[in-house]
């Protein structure tokens, strides 16, 4: 099979291989993509928590970004894990050269065992300085209330939060709904023009490891393959609930998902 679109993922490595840059690829590549990777950070994590973080140098972020796109143009840019202003600068500086409009931010801020894997600094940075840069962001309830100050209860306040990203420069929403303690699990799509809620039955399983990423990952490869935004983040979704169904169960805490979920094997490599 070729691959039908081309992504740059610029975000943090995750050693257990359930989110992160991991995730990323193989989300790409599981939705039929090619992907190349800037790697912000790496950590030192598993299924039940974060252990460390090390930033890679500023400098060196950038340098990854333009000269793989120097060499392979992107289709489209997923932006994950940011953890210091300097690389949200240095981003920026680079995505200015790289002239890329399909830009997909998941705004990472505290991993799912409740690491922060940002600083306060950085966050400011991040809502003023690159969430207008961006065509879409995706924030799940607890990064949409730090970066509109709000608290979240319900759908109305997923809607009016977005409205509130919308007037800080942001040109689409899509707020993420699974913390939500409902058997509904509704996404917010917004933008000037138009406001989608998606709605499917919650999953019940502890194993939603890198759902995030793996959104994020999944729409910038439909969006670079040529759909609409909003076809993309209804495909996203719905690959990505396709691949929490089946609960692989791995690890002592919150495991991965499986983001082998679209590929068939052929008969000839059984």
């Amino acid at each position: 099979m070729i691959p039908r679109s081309k992504i740059l993922i610029i975000a943090g490595s995750d050693s257990s291989g359930g989110a992160g840059i991991q995730a990323d690829i193989k989300t790409v590549t599981a939705l039929g993509g090619y992907a190349m990777t800037a790697v912000t950070a790496i950590t030192a994590q598993n299924t039940t928590g974060v252990s460390s973080v090390v930033s890679t140098q500023p400098k060196e972020v950038e340098k990854q970004i333009l000269f793989t796109c120097k060499d392979i143009k992107p289709d489209a840019i997923k932006i994950g894990m940011l953890n210091s202003s300097a690389i949200i600068f240095s981003v920026i500086k680079a995505l200015k050269k790289v002239k890329n409009k399909k830009i997909v931010l998941d705004p990472v801020m505290v991993a799912k065992g409740g690491f922060k894997l940002i600083n306060d600094k950085a966050i400011r940075t991040l809502r003023e300085k690159l969430i207008a840069r961006t065509q879409l962001i995706t924030p799940n309830i607890p990064e949409a209330e730090v970066l509109t100050k709000i608290k979240i209860n319900n759908v109305e306040d997923m809607i009016y939060a977005a409205n509130i990203l919308l007037k800080l420069g942001v040109k689409n929403i899509l707020i993420k709904g699974g913390h939500r303690n409902s058997k509904i699990m509704s996404d917010v799509f917004l933008n000037n023009q138009e406001l989608r809620i998606f709605k499917n039955k919650k999953i019940k399983t502890k194993n939603t490891h890198g759902t995030g990423c793996t959104l994020s990952s999944a729409i910038a490869t439909f969006l670079g393959c040529g759909k609409t935004l909003n076809k993309s983040c209804e495909l996203g979704i719905k690959y990505v609930n396709q691949s929490i169904r089946s609960n692989l169960n791995y690890g002592k805490g919150q495991g991965p998902i499986n983001h082998l979920s679209s590929i068939k094997i052929k008969r000839n490599y059984k």
